[in-house]
């Protein structure tokens, strides 16, 4: 699937960024290239030999600074399956433990030669940080509560091989706005490929001047969902929160959980999502979660997988000296 919307310039200049940091600052032509670059290892993923040597004799540090499933894992696989040397780098056991500074941190990796580091932090701006101080590309994993470019590309993916479009997609995301950096980058994306996105939220989980992002903002669930295309839930994000920001998990489930009546406002063919971990039966129900041929939420794992190996892909060309990539 190829996006007819956009030509690309060549080699290089496709995507001339040397990292991926964050959606923030990606042209449209430029996300709609990743999704087409990852189109070949979707279909690699679903055959019976998945390895390819694309990537044999360079290496890909993982540091995550904090925890991960789902990320880790499919970065994981996704840089085998290209056949680099994969390191993941366990921070709980690491200097980093013992007072050792990012800037130090960010030497020390630099120094090793690796030939792309994957990094997932819990401050915003870290990995940003951590680009400025090395030699070779850098993918943000996710930073405190500023982006996780790799999740909105790979939810974008899930959505076109969907629905075939974005223009004018109705998307509502609801849930914990304020604490997300998922839901910031599927913003940032979703916008600029032209849908329209719909964000729902208590009160005192959304941004403020979230307007200015380009979306719609609801408090009244129901009708955030009417005529929806896609509904995207999002977590509460206990951990990041300091006070009182809802009454209750059961109070917030009342209000903003999705239920099958509730899905029922979408459009029929609406897709459920999730970016993982679920609370289940606090912002998605189980039977909502499992509903067969609208959730898509192990499809966004198994597009995780081809879209990261796309990025690790096109990061890694100059190193690898890819003709037209100077």
């Amino acid at each position: 699937m190829t996006s007819p919307e956009f030509s690309y310039p060549e080699g290089s200049a496709a995507f001339p960024h040397a990292g991926l940091v964050g959606i923030a600052g990606l042209a449209p032509h430029e996300i709609f290239y990743l999704l087409d670059e990852a189109e070949q290892w979707v279909e690699l993923n679903r055959g019976a030999e998945k390895r390819r040597e694309l990537l044999r004799g360079l290496t890909i540090i993982n540091a995550f600074f904090e925890n991960s499933t789902r990320t880790l894992l499919s970065f994981e696989i996704a840089g085998k399956r290209l056949g680099a040397d994969v390191v993941n780098m366990a921070v709980a056991t690491s200097s980093v433990k013992k007072g050792e500074t990012l800037i130090d941190t960010a030497m020390t990796l630099n120094a090793m030669q690796a030939d792309a580091i994957v990094i997932r932090h819990g401050s915003s701006g870290a990995v940003q940080l951590i680009a400025g101080k090395v030699g070779c590309p850098v993918l943000n994993a996710g930073d405190g509560q500023h982006e996780h470019p790799t999740q909105a590309l790979l939810d974008a993916l899930t959505i076109r091989h969907a629905k075939r479009h974005f223009n004018g997609l109705r998307v509502t995301i609801c849930g914990d706005i304020l604490h997300s950096r998922v839901a910031r980058s599927n913003i940032l994306c979703l916008v600029s490929l032209g849908a329209e996105v719909r964000v729902c939220a208590p009160p005192a989980l959304m941004p403020d001047a979230i307007e200015q992002m380009g979306v719609r903002v609801f408090h009244d669930f129901p009708a955030a969902l009417k005529g929806a295309d896609v509904v995207m839930m999002l977590r509460l994000q206990m951990e990041r929160m300091e006070g009182q920001f809802i009454p209750s998990p059961r109070e917030y489930r009342h209000l903003y959980g999705l239920s099958l009546d509730r899905l029922a406002l979408a459009e029929p063919d609406a897709l459920v999502m999730h970016p993982g971990p679920m609370n289940r039966g606090i912002e998605i129900e189980s039977n909502v979660a499992d509903l067969v041929g609208r959730s898509q939420i192990t499809t966004q794992v198994e597009m995780g997988v081809a879209m990261r190996m796309a990025c690790l892909d096109v990061l890694t060309r100059r190193a690898r000296k890819v003709e037209g990539w100077a």
